[in-house]
């Protein structure tokens, strides 16, 4: 997973991509995120077919772990992530799992269509100003 915040309070995450650093720990980009103690907002244009893999049990239980010890500062600082998904039928499936989502971490997952909407969405709802989007 990469995470670009090059473009704060606007976070890019590439569940697809490779991390920046992939000899720090898992989760370590996100705790830099979480220690600036400052609102931010995490988007991914990637779509609901992200391909990844099947979570082994530890990964899951590391993830929880690891949650549990953040959830003050996720539902304090991530305002929301969302996803930018071009079909309408996924993104009202997605509304299911944005639920079981919101509760696992704390903050809610929403669904819009276009970088258009998700920048219009982010604004909203953290004051971002104009940000732009990541470079690749």
């Amino acid at each position: 997973m990469l995470i670009d915040a090059a473009r704060f309070p606007l976070v890019w995450v590439r569940m697809k991509a490779p991390s920046n650093n992939s000899d720090a720990p898992p989760f370590s980009e996100f705790e830099a995120l979480l220690a600036r103690k400052e609102a931010f907002v995490l988007i991914n244009d990637e779509g609901l077919d992200t391909g990844e893999h099947e979570h082994s049990p530890e990964e899951m239980k590391q993830t929880s772990l690891w949650m549990k010890r953040h959830k003050s500062e996720l539902r304090a600082f991530v305002k929301a992530m969302i996803c930018i998904e071009s079909s309408a039928a996924k993104r009202l499936a997605a509304k299911a799992f944005a639920v079981v989502y919101e509760k696992f971490w704390g903050y809610p997952m929403l669904m819009v269509a276009t970088k258009d909407d998700a920048h219009a969405l982010a604004k909203q709802l953290s004051s971002v100003q104009e940000a732009g989007e990541p470079t690749h």
